[in-house]
């Protein structure tokens, strides 16, 4: 515990830390994505897996490497913070889409689930385990001037808040969950207004013009 006059010191003669305003505008042509997954469809399938993964479902380049790496569709697991056993992959086809459990939390920035097309799960199984140089990625995104990974996550929740009136449900399907407060009852809710929402934000990728997965 320190005196008045000893805090009224230190705040006089320390230097506080000041911050500028730098403001730097992103300006993402949706002609360039249009083009990049194109590009990705016609030259490079696995490449195109990630950024198709990452533009559907606003996951991170880390955590779309980590879910091609360990992907286990049939395993159960169960979150006990909110009192849930369920299967890794759900599919709902009826629906256009799937979620998949990819539950990386702690330290690391978070992704509770991996929201994409049914589309692209024939796509993910078929690199499933696969490892992938981000090296060998930067050099080909640079040598086809290809749009960066890290702007797919931008592109996601600029159309997704779009689409999607209720911020909340937008933010559970990028995993911002530090902008949310769960509860066990809040997180059903959350997932449950998530997959009511999120065939929305698909039909709007394909209005917009984005090329699917061919078949």
């Amino acid at each position: 515990m320190i005196s008045p006059e000893t805090f009224g010191w230190i705040m006089e003669v320390v230097p506080s830390r000041s911050y500028k305003l730098d403001v730097r505008p992103y300006q993402i042509d949706l002609e360039d994505v249009k083009k990049t997954i194109q590009y990705l469809r016609e030259h490079h399938e696995k490449y195109y897996t990630l950024y198709r993964l990452m533009l559907e479902g606003g996951l991170r380049l880390s955590h779309t490497l980590h879910v091609l790496k360990t992907f286990s569709p049939n395993e159960v697991v169960e979150i006990p913070e909110v009192g849930l056993v369920t299967r890794r992959l759900m599919c709902f086809e009826e629906r256009g889409f799937c979620r998949y459990y990819v539950g990386v939390r702690g330290s690391q920035k978070p992704c509770e689930w991996a929201y994409f097309s049914v589309e692209i799960l024939r796509l993910l199984r078929k690199y499933a385990g696969a490892k992938v140089d981000r090296k060998d990625l930067w050099e080909y995104v640079n040598r086809h001037d290809l749009i960066r990974p890290k702007y797919l996550r931008k592109v996601n929740w600029r159309i997704l808040t779009q689409v999607i009136a209720d911020k909340d449900s937008a933010r559970f399907i990028q995993s911002r969950l530090g902008e949310l407060k769960v509860s066990e009852a809040r997180y059903g809710d959350l997932l449950s207004k998530a997959d009511e929402h999120y065939p929305k934000y698909l039909r709007l990728l394909a209005q917009l013009g984005i090329p699917k997965t061919g078949p």
